[in-house]
């Protein structure tokens, strides 16, 4: 027998053991006096305890400490165990792994963010996150695109595009950080002074009432193009479209806010 498949067989031996103890101690509880009762609970924690550890390290590397996740996994088994009603089941981790789960994944939900989105773009960044390594290359080798991700999830583009920007929102950025190549600056210094603030609220104001006139798809390609900096060319791949056509879009979408402000030129109200 290979090295393999002998820790395979050891560990399925393992869990058959667990499994067996668990449930003939779930059995005593039914008859224990009320002094045996915590013991015995303790002893299902004890022993299911590394179940409620393995849930948790499948969400580690997440920006939230591993030692962290451990104690809310075990704290769900905690509440799992006491809640469990062995009339019902016969088997404790059906009830018990997704009382752990989602108590886990809640924890991201509630204490994981820095700067906290909307609950509709939460949701839709876990199901976005959920098939992200999962959707093949194409076929050209190159990974899926947003547009790839929203067809399987039957989801706009927008919000696949809003949801794979969120992630910044659990661990930002520093403004220490050098973007540029020769090192000559860091995020922080680029940050607009004061003056420049009030230049940029009265831009966001102008500009407000003339984005309304757009469509969503417009206002899609604004945000690929001018706020995430990307060439028309990615846009094309993102939207499942050509070149060519996104350069006709842009320039009617421009030509809206032009007229709409007044502008002899975009970069008049940019």
């Amino acid at each position: 027998m290979s090295s393999s498949a002998a820790l395979l067989s050891s560990w399925k031996h393992e869990r058959a053991a667990r499994e067996d103890e668990t449930a003939r101690l779930f059995a005593e509880l039914v008859d224990c006096e009320e002094g045996e009762r915590d013991a015995i609970l303790n002893r299902i924690i004890e022993i299911n305890a590394c179940v409620a550890r393995s849930v948790a390290r499948r969400y580690r590397n997440r920006d939230i400490a591993l030692e962290d996740l451990e104690q809310v996994a075990c704290l769900a088994l905690v509440r799992a165990a006491h809640r469990f009603d062995p009339s019902k089941s016969d088997n404790f981790l059906t009830f018990a792994v997704p009382t752990i789960t989602g108590e886990v994944r809640r924890h991201f939900r509630d204490h994981g963010w820095t700067v906290r989105p909307p609950r509709r773009v939460q949701e839709v960044r876990a199901k976005v996150s959920a098939v992200r390594d999962t959707v093949p290359p194409r076929e050209d080798g190159r990974p899926a695109s947003e547009h790839d991700i929203a067809q399987l999830l039957d989801l706009p583009v927008a919000e696949v595009s809003e949801a794979l920007s969120l992630d910044t929102c659990f661990s930002p950025d520093s403004l220490d950080v050098q973007p540029l190549a020769d090192g000559s600056s860091t995020r922080g210094d680029l940050l607009p002074d004061a003056s420049q603030s009030t230049e940029l609220a009265e831009v966001r104001a102008l500009l407000a009432p003339a984005l309304a006139r757009l469509s969503a798809r417009e206002r899609h390609i604004l945000h690929l193009r001018f706020v995430r900096d990307l060439t028309q060319s990615e846009i094309g791949e993102q939207l499942g479209v050509s070149q060519v056509q996104v350069s006709r879009l842009l320039g009617k979408a421009l030509a809206t806010l032009r007229d709409a402000v007044g502008a002899t030129s975009f970069a008049e109200v940019a």
